[in-house]
């Protein structure tokens, strides 16, 4: 590439526009470039130098629509550090007076007075309207996920959650998330915990206490995922990564030996039980609340 190139890049944030390139190269020229990875297509007549990010797919939108392109649903919770599903898509609001699209990777929404905020130097819904919109799409385990992860990084607070659901009144979805705003909770660290803990309150069970410290035998804290104090239950979830080296196992089983020498019931709670086994967990869980009670 020619160095007037390289300043058109470096200008606009690391992408340009097609007519910008065959300013400085043969469509040939630039035919190769892209042959070779030196280029690389972001949207419909816009290109990057080298691998494409989601940065840079923006910043290609903000050159098309010649201003700063507002993010929304999943694209503004993974901005705000809370977003729980990780999609491939981009989304966006459409921005005012652009005839901007939809297309293979990018799902453009109209969103009348959302209200916006600014992360990292763009604009994007708010974060409680963010996490009741996502909540919103999905269903009941993975939406309390989502609101209990935008708790925990603080970017708002319960009471925000309840003002952005009247927000979105009579939209799909919002009946559901209403019922489990009250649930939310900042303490739960994954969403599979966000998941089991829905499975053990729709089966009737005490709301147990979360992320609950005890001191072992030896004096150290531990920490347990669910916890029932008085009647010295627990229960842990255990992700993939349990059984994915020989020191983690063992670090699990001194936890899981010290938790039982501290006098408590540890239940291991597997991806399974909360996804396909869901009444499994609940009586298992309580047959021993039961017996510590008797």
């Amino acid at each position: 590439m020619t160095d007037p190139l390289d300043e058109i890049f470096d200008r606009q944030g690391g992408v340009a526009a097609t007519a910008q390139i065959l300013d400085h190269l043969s469509r040939r020229g630039m035919e190769a470039a892209i042959g070779r990875g030196a280029l690389t297509r972001l949207w419909h007549g816009t290109y990057c130098r080298g691998e494409a990010d989601d940065a840079l797919r923006l910043r290609a939108l903000d050159l098309v629509c010649r201003t700063t392109v507002p993010i929304c649903m999943n694209t503004a919770a993974a901005a705000y550090g809370f977003d729980t599903e990780e999609p491939g898509d981009l989304h966006v609001l459409q921005p005012e007076g652009s005839r901007l699209r939809s297309a293979h990777g990018l799902v453009v929404h109209r969103r009348d007075g959302a209200p916006l905020a600014n992360v990292g130097g763009r604009p994007a819904t708010t974060p409680a309207w963010t996490a009741v919109e996502v909540a919103r799409s999905l269903r009941r385990g993975r939406a309390l996920a989502t609101l209990d992860a935008a708790l925990r990084t603080n970017r708002c607070r319960t009471s925000e959650l309840w003002d952005a659901a009247v927000g979105h009144a009579g939209r799909r979805g919002i009946v559901a998330v209403r019922e489990l705003i009250p649930l939310a909770d900042p303490r739960a660290e994954s969403p599979m915990e966000s998941e089991a803990r829905l499975v053990m309150l729709d089966g009737g069970l005490p709301a147990p206490e979360l992320q609950y410290r005890i001191i072992d035998g030896n004096g150290d804290v531990r920490r347990l995922d669910f916890a029932w104090p008085d009647a010295g239950v627990a229960a842990e979830y255990e992700g993939v990564d349990w059984h994915s080296g020989a020191h983690e196992m063992r670090r699990d089983r001194r936890k899981l030996a010290a938790v039982q020498d501290a006098g408590w019931v540890s239940v291991p709670v597997l991806f399974e039980d909360v996804r396909y086994r869901p009444a499994e967990l609940v009586a298992r869980l309580k047959r021993h609340l039961h017996r510590a009670a008797a």
